[in-house]
């Protein structure tokens, strides 16, 4: 019950700033609907029904058949752009994530927020300088680039470039004279402190795999050794990354650490002074990753289980998620899961009750799917998203081949979809997001 109240509530406050949430990587959401959708009674924008797929999946040509793109949207690492060619490859293509601008605003303002409210304690060497340290998971990727510019937005540390807030690593920076960022200020109970980026830097292994918690551990070493008691706060574009510092240093010294997945591990180090993390609604993001799959190849509206109930009662309300007809795309909102509600978030790979309910075979028969994930040592995917997925799986009957990446090329996972032929539909989750054609070349064939 808290879990609800806690999204109707930022609902209501979102309701008043996603259209100001664009910072590069997503355009804003449109006032009306574009051509091509529909409007329930609620005004919620709604894809047009697909068209009825042939009863025999094997005389749909393989560049016909559904295809959504989840978790790392098609776009272009240098400038975020996103890559409408792939998120239009046929009439059944969609993207699953979510809300990146949003949930990275919410990670800064709850990073500022505890600040404020323990700036007694947070100032450890009294220098009057708040200064902190920022894991940077994947500087080219759209999601990573939100959750630092989302950070430096709120602590007043963003430098603007071209148009938005610099996202690239300063790497030291504790005399404050880096390029790519400036000292913030922040006055709490009439003083005023400095707040300052010491350093940050890109999370990537000498073989190329980014979000790399190991690395993680391994820089928070050296930052401590250098900085000591300068370092305040410890921010993270992942839990991954997060709960790595945490525990290799954070924790013994009593740093709250930030993350982003609410990830069950880093939910219950709430209870040991990790800081706090967002949840970006994973349950609902599998769930609609498999729920566009089989809805097209059901032939009904895309719609049918998300926005209106299907025969069994599955239907998401509007505060969990928003669909952008522009975009092709669904997006999962976000929630700060801190030491006040963290107790309603200890289980991440729990399926969301509003969509739990069995479809039934007769009208929604076996089909076999095709989905990968770009890297298996990735912790939000193989802990909390992967297992969620096979549990919605067999909600939705759907014979799912999963495949795990290696994080650092295509072909690892390219090289396995040799018969393309074999599946329905197909889920993809690329290594970088701008080589979608790695995998819509294998189907054109």
């Amino acid at each position: 019950m808290k879990r609800k109240l806690g999204c109707m509530a930022m609902a209501a406050v979102l309701s008043l700033s996603l259209a100001a949430c664009g910072s590069g990587e997503k355009p804003a959401v449109t006032e009306s609907p574009a051509a091509g959708t529909e409007t329930t009674a609620a005004g919620t924008e709604t894809p047009a029904p697909a068209e009825a797929a042939p009863a025999d999946g094997g005389t749909v040509a393989n560049k016909d058949k559904p295809l959504v793109w989840f978790n790392r949207q098609p776009s272009s690492s240098a400038t975020g752009q996103l890559d409408m060619t792939a998120l239009n490859y046929n009439k059944d293509t969609y993207y699953v994530g979510f809300d990146a601008n949003q949930g990275a605003e919410l990670q800064g303002t709850m990073v500022k927020d505890y600040i404020e409210q323990n700036i007694d304690a947070i100032d450890r060497n009294g220098d009057g300088i708040i200064g902190y340290v920022l894991a940077i998971g994947d500087i080219g990727h759209n999601d990573s680039i939100a959750r630092t510019r989302g950070v430096r937005k709120a602590l007043g540390t963003g430098i603007e470039k071209d148009g938005n807030i610099n996202s690239e690593p300063v790497g030291t920076n504790t005399d404050g004279t880096a390029a790519a960022v400036q000292d913030g200020t922040l006055e709490v109970n009439g003083k005023q402190y400095i707040v300052r980026e010491l350093a940050s830097q890109e999370m990537k292994n000498s073989a190329g795999a980014t979000w790399d918690a190991a690395t993680a551990g391994n820089a928070i070493g050296t930052w401590s050794s250098s900085f000591g008691d300068q370092i305040d706060i410890v921010v993270s574009n992942n839990d991954g990354m997060g709960m790595s510092m945490f525990n290799a240093w954070s924790k013994d010294n009593e740093v709250p650490t930030f993350g982003y997945d609410a990830n069950s591990d880093a939910v219950a180090a709430i209870a040991e002074g990790y800081g706090g993390t967002i949840s970006q609604h994973a349950d609902v993001q599998a769930y609609l990753t498999l729920r566009v799959l089989r809805n097209a190849l059901d032939g009904v509206d895309i719609n049918t289980g998300i926005a209106t109930a299907d025969a069994a009662g599955n239907v998401l309300s509007e505060d969990v998620y928003v669909y952008r007809e522009e975009e092709r795309s669904y997006y999962a909102l976000n929630v700060a899961v801190t030491s006040d509600n963290y107790k309603d978030f200890m289980d991440s790979t729990m399926v969301y009750a509003p969509v739990s309910n069995q479809l039934d075979e007769s009208t929604s028969p076996a089909k076999k799917v095709w989905l990968d994930i770009y890297n298996s040592s990735d912790n939000f995917l193989g802990s909390t998203y992967q297992p969620l997925l096979q549990k919605y799986d067999k909600l939705l009957n759907l014979d799912v081949d999963y495949i795990g990446g290696d994080g650092q090329t295509e072909s690892n996972i390219t090289n396995r979809l040799g018969n393309p032929s074999q599946y329905d539909a197909f889920a993809i989750n690329m290594v970088k997001t701008d080589n979608a054609a790695s995998y819509t070349s294998l189907l054109d064939q």
